[in-house]
């Protein structure tokens, strides 16, 4: 039973980990540019604000992430997870810049929660047809899901 449970779970556990790391390392970037200097500086505030902004949508990517991975189909999910750090990482990395060069990461970011969301809905509405209905449209819905994750590659 143990092992059903986290075969079925193993991919979105492996993609939380990966960001939990990656917090870590923007927690270290923000720490390693306060130390700096003692007076703050753009650098710094930019920062702290890149810090910020991607905490702030932390929640929502792994709650999408999680439901979407359980309601409909892990693989997918933790592939949108993985492009989503991806972009996460390009957004840090821009905001240091200029914050016009963040724009596209923060796009596709959108652009993968809502296509996370979007898989949570189809999952809970699969569900609802297998119990109510006794339709088992699953595997069609878990394989046009798999290929449409493919989409998420083009910007």
């Amino acid at each position: 039973m143990y092992s059903i449970v986290v075969e079925s779970i193993y991919l979105l556990v492996i993609v939380t980990l990966i960001s939990v790391l990656q917090n870590a390392f923007f927690a270290l970037k923000v720490e390693k540019e306060g130390n700096c200097q003692n007076i703050p500086t753009s650098t710094f505030e930019r920062v702290c604000c890149a810090n910020r902004n991607c905490m702030d949508a932390y929640p929502t990517f792994l709650a999408v992430m999680w439901c979407a991975g359980l309601c409909l189909n892990q693989a997918p999910a933790a592939f949108a997870g993985i492009i989503y750090l991806a972009v996460r990482q390009k957004y840090f990395v821009g905001y240091m810049g200029q914050t016009s060069q963040s724009t596209p990461g923060y796009m596709f970011g959108k652009r993968i929660l809502f296509f996370l969301f979007l898989m949570c809905i189809v999952g809970i509405f699969n569900y609802l047809l297998v119990r109510y209905c006794s339709s088992e449209y699953k595997e069609y819905v878990e394989t046009i899901t798999g290929a449409a994750s493919a989409l998420l590659l083009i910007p």
